[in-house]
């Protein structure tokens, strides 16, 4: 079910949800979170997709806020919001209300989204592109407990990785950093399999990549190891090896979904390694809503009070 709401108020967008969910006959108590979505008009459907697939995992009264940028003199000067409820099958597992805001509105915008939070359950931002400098100071952000933002959706990611460090808060991530679960979890395991003492590392990826760069931060700080950056045509990450007094461990994905890790004294096995749409990354950080430590760890490139960290 859709309703459509031109020239309104929060006010009112509550009152369409209100009726909305009496009509279809579905409760708003099977809602676990708030899931805010800040974009441009560009990439709201995808965006839309995306928080409406990770939905079926997370049910979640998702709030689109579009910026419309003003196209001519009288829209500079005009001031207000339209919105479209979706309720039911339009929506995923919960509810989506997409909010357009037009000239002063867009400036306070928080001042539209706060009356619409699931009261008592935690907030989560979304940045798919145009991320602010510093997320947790944004008036959107500072609503929410967890603060998403995607360093591929930049047009200098490396620069933009400097200023996630500088202005890191906790509760603060990346989809970068998510992008990179399934590397960690792999080489994880090939340390747990060969119990010996890494003593050089590299990471090859495609240039000014920052996945490969967080996860070489991260393999520096668990492994106080210098890491090698090692550019390669990608796509992404195509390859971590781990020098050790036993020989090397490799994990190499040229392309395509499957890896291939190779110990000392072991044969090449294959595994799974592909790359996940964005709805996984978004539902895999809708998981835990406390403060990603490993993120920060490997943002900082340390380990807290230096000590020897293991992956």
């Amino acid at each position: 079910m859709r309703i459509d709401l031109t020239d309104t108020t929060a006010s009112e967008v509550n009152k369409a949800l209100r009726r909305g969910r009496r009509a279809i006959g579905t409760p708003a108590v099977g809602m676990v979170l708030t899931l805010v979505v800040v974009t441009d008009e560009e990439n709201a459907y995808d965006s839309i997709k995306a928080a409406e697939e990770a939905s079926h995992e997370h049910p979640a009264r998702t709030l689109v806020v579009i910026r419309r940028h003003p196209r001519n003199l009288r829209e500079r000067t005009l001031s207000h919001l339209d919105a479209e409820v979706r309720v039911g099958s339009e929506s995923g597992a919960g509810e989506t209300v997409v909010l357009r805001t037009y000239g002063e509105v867009s400036d306070h915008a928080d001042s539209v989204v706060l009356p619409l939070l699931l009261p008592d359950a935690p907030v989560v931002v979304w940045w798919p592109v145009d991320a602010p400098e510093h997320p947790a100071q944004d008036p959107l952000g500072a609503l929410a407990q967890r603060r998403i933002t995607d360093l591929y959706a930049v047009e200098r990611p490396m620069e933009a990785l400097e200023s996630r460090i500088r202005s890191y808060t906790p509760g603060d991530t990346d989809l970068a950093w998510t992008r990179l679960t399934l590397w960690r979890s792999m080489l994880a395991a090939a340390l747990d399999q060969a119990r010996t003492e890494v003593t050089s590392a590299a990471v090859e990826a495609e240039a000014e990549n920052p996945a490969a760069e967080l996860l070489a931060r991260w393999l520096e700080a668990r492994l106080k190891v210098r890491v090698e950056r090692v550019i390669t045509d990608g796509p992404v990450v195509t390859a971590v090896r781990l020098g050790t007094a036993g020989g090397e461990i490799v994990v190499d994905r040229p392309e395509g979904p499957l890896a291939t890790m190779t110990l000392p004294g072991q044969p090449p096995r294959s595994l799974a390694l592909k790359v996940r749409p964005t709805s996984e990354l978004l539902a895999e950080e809708l998981r835990r809503l406390d403060a990603d430590e490993m993120y920060a760890i490997a943002l900082r490139g340390e380990s807290p009070e230096g000590e020897r960290a293991h992956v």
